[in-house]
């Protein structure tokens, strides 16, 4: 058995890929052309990709997909429905005017926003099990995944890399980790994942999480932001406003099996209260949760209690 890493830029972040296995360089290379596929086939910012031809065909026809895609969509519009969901994968013509994180990026004024919202209604995205179609209802209407692919993707990925016979792997899609297998280099099976402050530049941690064959996943107000007079603007929207997201909670790490579940957890809670969010936490089996707040406080729900290390990684 051999450990090797790769390294590429996809799905506009920097993805890592650790295997452990006797081919390993076999192994990456399958990993790095699905990640391609995977990316032609969600991506909201690429023209050509699958999900956008469905968006452009919004108030027109509908499109028969992908059954990956097909069931993302699905499952993206069950959780945008959810009551108190902070999820809404309609929510594309306000991101994509926003547009914070590219070069483009511009505040919009209120009358402009009030637009948008009007055709960010997810219950007007029909699905046809039947004929595997996806129809948006009104013109203007677009999908965005970017709640729920990559923990997707990642999960894919996992499903590889355990049928190839991989011992151990991590995967990290830009803040979204998972891992497999034991750690190889620890007296204990554990991974250990650093957790970002906030506060300070990357690669500063505030704690440090045992991981085991599990995914977390990390959401953010301060990894990509907007400054125009003199305020300030992160990219996680609410979709009942179309403005950022307010709350006092920075940094929301969400614990779980799936790595889709983490995504989609980190989504449907961002903006609520701190209080709220680990009580939504620590009433679920499924999931479990790290919040650091804007004073930089640092909370988890009780099942990460044990697991988590807070202080500097060495």
């Amino acid at each position: 058995m051999e450990q090797k890493k790769a390294t590429v830029r996809l799905m506009g972040t920097i993805i890592d890929l650790l295997v452990t296995h006797t081919h390993p360089d076999a192994i990456l290379e399958e990993a790095i052309r699905r990640l391609r596929i995977y990316e032609q086939r969600f991506s909201a910012n690429d023209p050509k990709s699958e999900l956008m031809q469905i968006n452009h065909l919004a108030g027109k026809a509908p499109l028969a997909v992908h059954p990956d895609l097909f069931h993302l969509i699905k499952v993206g519009k069950y959780h945008s429905l959810a009551p108190n969901s902070r999820l809404n994968i309609a929510i594309g013509p306000l991101v994509q005017t926003w547009r914070i994180g590219f070069g483009d990026a511009k505040v919009p004024d209120a009358e402009e926003i009030q637009r948008l919202l009007e055709i960010t209604d997810p219950n007007k995205i029909l699905l046809s099990e039947k004929d595997q179609t996806v129809f948006l209802q009104q013109e203007g209407m677009s999908i965005d995944l970017g709640a729920l692919a990559k923990g997707y993707i990642a999960d894919q990925l996992k499903a590889y890399f355990k049928e190839a016979g991989v011992a151990s792997a991590l995967i990290n899609l830009g803040g979204n980790v998972v891992v497999l297998g034991s750690s190889q280099h620890r007296d204990d099976p554990y991974w250990r994942i650093g957790i970002q402050n906030p506060l300070l530049p990357r690669a500063h941690y505030i704690a440090v999480l045992k991981l085991l064959n599990q995914s977390a996943v990390t959401s953010g107000v301060y990894e990509r932001q907007l400054e125009s007079q003199g305020k300030h603007y992160h990219h996680i929207l609410d979709p009942k406003t179309g403005y950022p997201a307010e709350t006092d909670v920075i940094s929301l790490t969400v614990v779980a099996d799936a790595s889709v579940d983490g995504e989609i957890w980190t989504t449907r809670l961002f903006g609520q209260s701190a209080d709220a969010i680990l009580d939504t936490l620590d009433r679920s089996e499924a999931i479990a949760g790290i919040l650091i707040t804007k004073d930089g406080s640092l909370t988890c729900s009780k099942a990460l209690e044990n697991r988590l290390l807070r202080k500097q990684l060495a």
